[in-house]
């Protein structure tokens, strides 16, 4: 999980580059041993003691956790709450060693909202994927099962783009993860080329490194703040954007949501900005709507809610 640690960035960088979560990296490579010598059903053992460490010594981790349950609950959460939100993050950090293997036979996946999604996948058409530190979006690779051909590209900031190329090459060296790291002079060429070849583009939209201009909206009754860059991408790129969430629902079980929010590709009535702000209102409503529906799948362990 991650325990808190200075990251050395300036003042006035995002909350949770400040508050790095340096332990998310050391627990996925202890799994990763730990799965290739025991199993999955074995190595699950330890996730138990590992959540009640970080439950108890989790600092100012396990407070945004206790914060944002007793917002998402309406009350302050019970300690079994709390652990098994903890419980949910290390499960879902356990699980990527086999996702990142291809092992999807080894989980009960169940896809919901896909019907809309062919059909633009059915014409070459490239899609944006709009998601949140809510779930796992590693799971969405299990489409491969069903569409072999489908091209998925993930779009995320450097520091990130590190670290899941390092797991990959540590858990799976012929495992090939075509990401664009964003924040570069050509990123935007590249989401563009990739949406031209009717890839699916998934952009974790709930957080950002670097400058960004940052939009608030009320989330779980406060307001949030988001950054605006992806929407304005969306809106330069003329795609279709989906969110997309993979909640895990406990065991061996993942249900991976997907919904439009709007079809840039497609003239609109509404001014630019009009229909910039309409596609982030959209956004939080259905990020909420999953945070309410699955309180145990948010990941954000820093304070979300922080106007300062």
């Amino acid at each position: 999980m991650s325990q808190p640690e200075a990251s050395g960035q300036q003042p006035d960088a995002p909350a949770w580059l400040q508050q790095r979560e340096r332990g998310s990296r050391f627990w996925l490579r202890v799994m990763a041993t730990l799965s290739c010598l025991l199993g999955r059903r074995c190595s699950r053992l330890v996730l138990y003691g590992i959540a009640a460490y970080f439950l108890l010594f989790g600092g100012r981790a396990s407070a945004a956790s206790r914060a944002y349950l007793t917002r998402c609950l309406g009350r302050p959460p019970r300690w079994h709450e709390q652990y098994r939100h903890v419980l949910s993050f290390a499960s879902t950090i356990h699980d990527r060693v086999y996702l990142l293997r291809d092992r999807f036979d080894d989980f009960s996946i169940e896809l919901s909202g896909t019907e809309q999604l062919h059909a633009y996948c059915d014409r070459g058409q490239g899609v944006l994927l709009f998601g949140a530190h809510l779930g796992s979006f590693e799971v969405l690779r299990s489409m491969a099962r069903h569409r072999p051909r489908l091209q998925i590209s993930m779009a995320m900031y450097p520091e990130n783009a590190r670290q899941i190329n390092q797991a990959l090459q540590a858990i799976n060296p012929a495992a090939q993860q075509d990401i664009i790291a964003l924040g570069t002079l050509d990123a935007m060429l590249n989401v563009h080329n990739r949406l031209e070849a009717g890839a699916l583009v998934g952009i974790l939209s709930d957080r950002a490194a670097g400058p960004d201009q940052y939009l608030s909206r009320p989330l779980l009754g406060a307001p949030a703040r988001f950054p605006s860059g992806p929407f304005r991408m969306a809106a330069m790129l003329k795609q279709p954007v989906f969110f997309m969430a993979g909640v895990y629902l406990g065991g061996n079980r993942y249900r991976v949501h997907f919904e439009v929010l709007d079809d840039f590709s497609a003239a609109g009535r509404l001014p630019r900005e009009q229909r910039l702000a309409a596609l982030l209102d959209s956004y939080v409503a259905a990020l909420e709507r999953h945070c309410r529906a699955y309180p145990f799948n948010w990941f954000n362990f820093y304070d979300f809610w922080d106007e300062s």
